[in-house]
């Protein structure tokens, strides 16, 4: 049918222009924060990238439901202010033609979403966590870039080195810079090497220098060797993961039923029911006036999307605090904005107005008489 390839095509050609535009504003925004995670020791300098591209992923959900929403809006508004939308209701199509050509493009898309909400997002999350961790349990001299101050994990070291070896395990022109307690070293080796030893990981020093000084009588004293051993650190293992609900599968949250999980799966559900929701909103809020302009119902949009998308997570929020039960939420939340936007598009469709009701009110009231 001409009206309903028309439409599905100009959806998906915007479609496409809104979530390009969208995914390169959430790319630069998540590399910026990255890159800052990255300074700061946080994130591996080398797996920024990898980092990045979890988090985008992460991130998919809210993006695409988000595009399609302004896809619809975008695409229904454009229409009516080229009189467009005049011609079709002209020939019978009402805007509640609309729905049916406005689902079968958006299906797939929002099955997308559900997909990446249940399985994706859990994924993605506990793949962060994973190198975020393993970066974190690594030992402070791994940590040293060649050329650059680092500052270990408890922060009573600074470690410096200027050149290391292809297999890190040894470095040339160490500098080591430690605070315990009212004691400050100041330490230099023209080379070093770590060694384990049992569970402790010892820095092994040749050939170098120490300056001690009590910080409180002023105190110092110059020390050279030829050999130092510094304990790095007494226990190289690494203990297990811990993982919030966030990082859960989907099943798992169903096998352990709790507060938490309830809460983390209704957020998951709620974006897939949220999507749906959203495109009957979106029909009814992008009717304008011609001779008017757009700006008003594009913000008024952006509104509807942040507020229902905020008590969504305001809903996980509750829900884990035990101040609503998943069901009561769900059904009252997403079936209460489903009834709302039925009314809304149907006084779209059939142009209810309280002038229509004035009449109506006043014969009733003459009848009474």
């Amino acid at each position: 049918m001409l009206f309903h390839s028309t439409l599905r095509k100009d959806l998906a050609r915007n479609f496409g222009a809104t979530l390009v535009v969208l995914v390169t504003i959430v790319i630069t925004i998540i590399l910026i924060r990255t890159l800052g995670q990255a300074s700061r020791g946080s994130v591996n300098p080398s797996e920024v990238l990898l980092v990045m591209g979890f988090s985008v992923l992460s991130q998919l959900t809210t993006i695409i439901t988000l595009s399609l929403f302004i896809t619809v809006v975008a695409t229904l508004s454009r229409m009516y202010s080229d009189s467009e939308m005049v011609i079709w209701f002209s020939s019978g199509q009402g805007l509640g033609h609309f729905v049916r050509p406005l689902f079968r493009f958006a299906w797939p898309v929002l099955l997308i979403v559900t997909l990446l909400a249940l399985f994706a997002w859990p994924w993605s999350n506990q793949q962060i966590q994973d190198l975020k961790q393993r970066f974190e349990k690594r030992n402070d001299i791994e940590r040293v870039a060649p050329g650059q101050f680092q500052e270990s994990a408890g922060g009573q070291r600074v470690f410096f080195i200027d050149k290391d070896s292809p297999d890190n395990r040894f470095g040339n022109h160490v500098f080591i810079s430690s605070m315990e307690g009212g004691m400050e070293s100041v330490t230099t080796a023209q080379q070093g090497r770590i060694e384990l030893t049992g569970n402790d990981r010892f820095l092994i020093l040749d050939k170098g220098q120490q300056w001690l000084t009590n910080r409180e009588t002023g105190e110092t004293r110059l020390t050279q060797f030829e050999h130092y051993e510094l304990l790095v650190d007494s226990d190289v293992g690494i203990p297990s993961s811990a993982f919030t609900s966030r990082h859960t599968p989907s099943w798992e949250l169903l096998k352990n039923p709790s507060r938490e999980n309830w809460a983390e799966l209704s957020w998951r559900l709620g974006l897939g029911l949220a999507g749906i929701n959203l495109m009957l909103l979106a029909l009814a809020v992008s009717a304008v006036n011609p001779r008017g302009g757009r700006s008003y119902h594009l913000a008024l949009a952006l509104f509807v999307f942040v507020a229902y998308y905020n008590m969504v997570n305001v809903g996980q929020s509750w829900i884990s605090t035990g101040r609503v039960n998943i069901a009561p939420f769900m059904l009252g939340l997403h079936g209460g904005v489903f009834v709302v936007a039925m009314l809304w598009l149907s006084a779209r469709h059939f142009n209810w107005s309280w002038r229509f009701l004035r009449p109506l009110n006043a014969t009733q009231s003459k009848g009474a008489a």
